[in-house]
């Protein structure tokens, strides 16, 4: 039976990166892939100790470095249990988490994703590129986008682009910069005959493709704040949703049916995604997640107060205060585990979390 589709927003793919991609490979001497960062993890993270919000089982946190540069905060969750059935990419449990950085000093880096190995909390940080090929010569300008929401999805990360829509990478064209190759300067990103400056990072991503975000006359734009995966419906879906500051501001979360051959999202003849839901949430969701239809949204309350947890069906979240920590980000849902993994952003303050669902019911 067809699926409703709810009309005015949609997405439509573009075209795939493939030249470009290729150059920088020949470049490079070819992709690495997923297997190869993992086998490669250059920082350790540690266990959190003391009070992390009322509903936290455990909590993680970065180096010290990261736990307290201003210049990237970290967004986006999702999990090796999104990834594969196996819940495994590997033979490791990983988490991965997205970041946005600050400009600082008139240069901005984009975005990174960092993998981190829950079973001894090794991690590292893969930058975010744009190849792109000008008179045929390779090119790479940072990702700038918020990156508030990532799922991982087969081979797939999808990496939210708030009014853009989102941006899809394909872990198989994972990169390494070779040591002959990566001479340029740490603050700069590119590609000067044939070395390669990439601020310094060792891994980068490039860009395969994007949904971009297309709104029809009449109808409010929808804002692609976070994204997780509900992979307990047939089939699964791809869950997006809207961060609003203001209660007058649209707060929806939106359901894009996922193709189970491809893993990228079911389009029409049209070429058109469109949800099959599109629902009110709450102001300040900062990520949402599904199980068992049951939604579960991470509700931020500013850089000082902790966050909250609203659980429920849309239109009817009621919220579990004092849940997170302050500044809770985008969440993931781990089903062998029965929990849910989430990031916060500030300085200092700066975790993440798993969280135990037995006891988080609808009020």
């Amino acid at each position: 039976m067809a699926q409703h589709r709810e009309p005015g927003v949609h997405l439509v793919r573009t075209d795939e990166n493939v030249e470009e991609i290729a150059a920088l490979g020949q470049l490079l001497g070819g992709p690495v892939g997923i297997d190869a960062v993992l086998g490669d993890l250059n920082r350790q993270g540690r266990r959190s100790h003391g009070w992390h919000g009322r509903r936290v089982g455990r909590a993680l946190t970065w180096d010290a470095a990261d736990r307290s540069t201003r210049d990237w905060w970290p967004q986006g969750v999702s999990t090796s249990a999104d990834a594969s059935d196996t819940e495994e990419i590997a033979g490791r449990r990983v988490l991965a988490v997205t970041w946005y950085a600050k400009q600082v000093g008139g240069i901005h880096q984009g975005a990174r994703i960092t993998f981190w190995d829950l079973a001894d909390n090794h991690y590292r940080h893969v930058l975010l590129v744009v190849p792109t090929l000008r008179d045929g010569r390779l090119e790479l300008e940072p990702l700038k986008v918020h990156a508030g929401g990532v799922v991982w999805l087969g081979p797939y990360l999808h990496v939210a682009a708030t009014s853009r829509g989102f941006i899809t990478f394909r872990l198989d064209d994972l990169m390494r910069i070779p040591d002959d190759l990566g001479g340029g300067e740490l603050r700069a990103l590119g590609v000067r005959g044939d070395q390669v400056a990439s601020y310094g990072y060792r891994y980068v991503l490039p860009v395969r493709f994007s949904y971009r975000a297309v709104t029809d006359d009449g109808h409010a734009k929808l804002r692609y704040s976070f994204l997780s995966l509900d992979r307990g419906s047939t089939p699964p879906a791809l869950v997006a949703g809207e961060y609003a500051l203001r209660r007058d501001q649209t707060h929806r979360l939106a359901r894009f049916p996922v193709d189970v051959g491809s893993w990228l999202l079911e389009t029409g003849e049209d070429g058109r995604s469109q949800p099959t839901e599109l629902d009110r949430g709450v102001p300040r969701m900062q990520g949402a997640s599904v199980v068992d239809g049951t939604w579960y949204a991470t509700v931020s309350n500013g850089p000082f107060l902790p966050g909250s947890l609203a659980v429920g069906r849309p239109g009817r979240l009621r919220r579990h205060l004092l849940a997170l920590p302050v500044g809770p980000e985008d969440i993931a849902f781990w089903p062998s585990t029965d929990s849910f993994w989430s990031v916060t952003e500030h300085p200092f303050r700066r975790w993440i979390v798993e969280i135990p669902r037995a006891g988080l019911r609808e009020r």
